[in-house]
C-alpha cells in the first residue's frame, strides 16, 4: 500500500482551489449541512447493526464496548489490528464488558485479520458500521475505504496526522453526506451534557464578547514499550506509535484537539494563523520518537479574538486538562461547567451526567437507526488541522496561516505499508530551519 490510496485530489492539484471548494464550506456550513434521508445499512428484515472494529488497542476496544451497550439490535462480527496479540487481547476484554455485552459478539477465527490490509478485510466481513481505532496516521485511507463500501463510520479522533489526510477526510465526508452514512468522530465532549449547557449559554453571550480563551492539555505523558531483539524498525515504530509523526502527529494533535475543539465549536469557526514555540526538553531521548514535549501556540480567529493553547508532557509539574473563556461581561471555565459573570453569582452546570463516551455512540447509533445520520467528518477534519497548524507552528518558529498549512503539500505517509519496509526515519524539528509547508 502506497500513499496512493489517498484521492488524486489530496494528493495533488489545486490545493488553493481545493482550499476554496472544500475547506470553506466546511468551516461556513460544517455540521450544520442537510443530513438528508439516509437508508438503513443493515439487510432488508434485520434491524441489526453489525459491526466491524479496525485497531484494537485501548481506545479500539473501549469504543467497540460502547457501540455494543447502544439501544437495539447490535452485533460485533468482525476485527482487525496489525498485531494478533493485540486482537486477541481486546476480544477477551470486550467480552468481559458487563450490560449483556458478551453475547452481543460472534467474531470466530475467520473474522480475524490482522496485518496491514486488515482493514480491507473487516469491511469486506458483512459489517454495516466501523469503528476506526488505529494510529491517526492511517484514518484517511481507512475512512476512504469505508465509505467507498458503504459503510457507516465511527472513527476516533484525530483524523489525520498532515494535510494530505485533512484533504482527504474532507473529501471523503462530502462523499459520505452523500451516500446518506452515519459518521461520528471520537471528540466526545460535543456530546457531554454539562458542556453541551456550557457553550450554549456562552454563545448565548452569557459573558458577552468572546475576546480570548486559554486551552491545556498538561500532563506527564504516556507509554513506552521497550525495543525486543530482533524487532524490525517498522514494527517497533508501530508499537510506540505515539512517538511518531507519520502515525500520531505529535502529542499537541492527538490529544490536545479535544480541548482546541472545544473553542472551535464554542466560536463557530477555525483559527485563521498561529505561531507559538515548543520542544524537547525532559522526554528527549531516542524512546520519544521525533515529537515534542511541550508546545505553547497562540492562534488567531477571523474575529480578531486569541485562543491561548499549551500542552506538555512532562512529570513533576502542574497539570491541567481544561478550557477558559474571558469576555467582555465576566469569564468561563468551560470543562468546569462554571461561569462567572463581573458583580454577578457563579453559575453551574448541576443537571444530570451520563459517560460521554457512551453517549457519543448513543447519538450516532440512534441517528442512523432514524434514517438522520449524524456527519462530523468536517468537523473532526478541521479540527485535526486546527491542531497540525499548531504543531508547524511550534516546528517552525514561524507564523502559519491555515491556508498555508491546508495547502500543504508535505505527506508524512511512508512510502509502503509492509513490515519489511522502512518506515520514515524520525527527524526532530529545529524552529527557523525546519520546513513544515
Amino acid at each position: 500500500m502506497t500513499d496512493h490510496a489517498l484521492p488524486e485530489e489530496a494528493r495533488h492539484g489545486s490545493r488553493r482551489e481545493f482550499l476554496k471548494t472544500s475547506t470553506a464550506a466546511a468551516v461556513a456550513g460544517g455540521l450544520a449541512a442537510t443530513l438528508g434521508s439516509a437508508r438503513m445499512a443493515h439487510a432488508a428484515g434485520d434491524d441489526t447493526i453489525r459491526i466491524g472494529l479496525i485497531g484494537c488497542g485501548g481506545r479500539g476496544t473501549g469504543a467497540a464496548g460502547q457501540a455494543l451497550k447502544t439501544p437495539g439490535n447490535v452485533k460485533l462480527v468482525a476485527m482487525g489490528d496489525a498485531f494478533k496479540d493485540r486482537l486477541e487481547t481486546s476480544l477477551k476484554a470486550i467480552a468481559k464488558e458487563g450490560d449483556g455485552v458478551a453475547e452481543r459478539i460472534d467474531v470466530p477465527e475467520d473474522r480475524q485479520f490482522v496485518g496491514f490490509d486488515a482493514y480491507k478485510n473487516v469491511i469486506d466481513a458483512g459489517v454495516d458500521l466501523v469503528i476506526l481505532a488505529t494510529p491517526p496516521g492511517f484514518r484517511p485511507i481507512h475512512f476512504k475505504a469505508a465509505v467507498d463500501a458503504g459503510k457507516h463510520v465511527f472513527m476516533e479522533k484525530p483524523v489525520a496526522v498532515d494535510a494530505p489526510g485533512v484533504r482527504s477526510v474532507l473529501i471523503t465526508a462530502q462523499i459520505a453526506r452523500q451516500k446518506c452514512l452515519g459518521v461520528g468522530v471520537g471528540l466526545q465532549r460535543r456530546h457531554e451534557a454539562p458542556y453541551l449547557e456550557t457553550i450554549k449559554r456562552l454563545q448565548d453571550g452569557a459573558i458577552g464578547d468572546i475576546l480570548a480563551t486559554r486551552v491545556y492539555w498538561n500532563g506527564a505523558g504516556v507509554w513506552v514499550h521497550p525495543r525486543t531483539e530482533g524487532q524490525s524498525e517498522m514494527e517497533y515504530q508501530m508499537r510506540n506509535w505515539y512517538y511518531f509523526n507519520w502515525l500520531c502527529g505529535d502529542h499537541i494533535v492527538e490529544q490536545h484537539i479535544h480541548n482546541l475543539d472545544v473553542i472551535n465549536w464554542l466560536k463557530g469557526a477555525y483559527p485563521i494563523r498561529a505561531e507559538g514555540m515548543g520542544g524537547r526538553q525532559v522526554r528527549n531521548g531516542p524512546d520519544y520518537g521525533e515529537i515534542y514535549d511541550h508546545h505553547a501556540v497562540e492562534f488567531e480567529y477571523a474575529d480578531g479574538s486569541r485562543m491561548f493553547s499549551y500542552c506538555r508532557h512532562i512529570p513533576n509539574c502542574w497539570d491541567s486538562v481544561t478550557e477558559h473563556a474571558h469576555g467582555t461581561k465576566g469569564t468561563a471555565d468551560i470543562s468546569a461547567s462554571t461561569i462567572q459573570v463581573k458583580g454577578g453569582e457563579k453559575w453551574r452546570h448541576r443537571g444530570p451526567k451520563r459517560n460521554p463516551y457512551q453517549v457519543e455512540h448513543d447519538d450516532l447509533f440512534a441517528s442512523i437507526r432514524a434514517g438522520t445520520p449524524l456527519n462530523e467528518a468536517e468537523n473532526g477534519a478541521m479540527s485535526s488541522m486546527t491542531a497540525i497548524l499548531g504543531r508547524l507552528a511550534t516546528y517552525s518558529g514561524k507564523v502559519i496561516t491555515l491556508e498555508q498549512a491546508l495547502n500543504s503539500e508535505i505527506s508524512l505517509a511512508p512510502k509502503e505499508y509492509a513490515w519489511n519496509s522502512s518506515p520514515p526515519v524520525p527527524v526532530v524539528a529545529t524552529p527557523g530551519v525546519t520546513q513544515v509547508v
